[in-house]
């Protein structure tokens, strides 16, 4: 009898661990079910995508902003590192060469406005279900602070 109640609430205990934690496929099912009807390659077309959020275009200037780097790397690291590795995918994507796959604005309204880009984005959309159902947090940062990363990322 002691047997059978302990591996009723091992079985128990092992059932609710299973479907609180992460929500696994039914979260991604979920996601691809609310999410609009996207291109067949979101991806294909993200030079002119400059995301939802308060960046509209931005344009970066040819030298690289020293300062600017220095104050982005801090603010990365505080902020970002629990997520994103420079080198490899990690929760998130990798930042190194971001600027040769998303456009200056898409960065930062990616990291300005998280929730409403995975709503509304068809990258941002695709970059959750990469992800596995696991959304950017939002840090909220400045568009000051958003812009150092920016300048940091153009370095890696």
């Amino acid at each position: 009898m002691k047997n059978l109640l302990l591996s009723l609430l091992v079985l128990a205990s092992f059932s609710i661990w299973m479907t609180s934690c992460g929500g696994g496929q039914s979260k991604i099912d979920e996601i691809k079910a609310n999410s609009i009807k996207t291109p067949a390659d979101p991806m294909a077309d993200w030079q002119s995508n400059h995301g939802v959020g308060p960046i509209k275009a931005f344009e970066l200037p040819e030298s690289v902003d020293q300062a600017l780097v220095t104050t982005g790397q801090g603010v990365y690291n505080a902020k970002c590192t629990a997520c994103h590795k420079i080198d490899k995918k990690f929760i998130g994507p990798s930042p190194k060469g971001i600027l040769s796959r998303r456009t200056p604005a898409w960065t930062m309204n990616m990291i300005l406005n998280p929730e409403e880009m995975v709503q509304k984005d068809p990258i941002a959309k695709q970059l959750l279900i990469d992800a596995n159902g696991s959304p950017m947090a939002n840090q909220s940062l400045t568009q000051e602070e958003a812009r150092a990363i920016l300048e940091y990322f153009r370095t890696l």
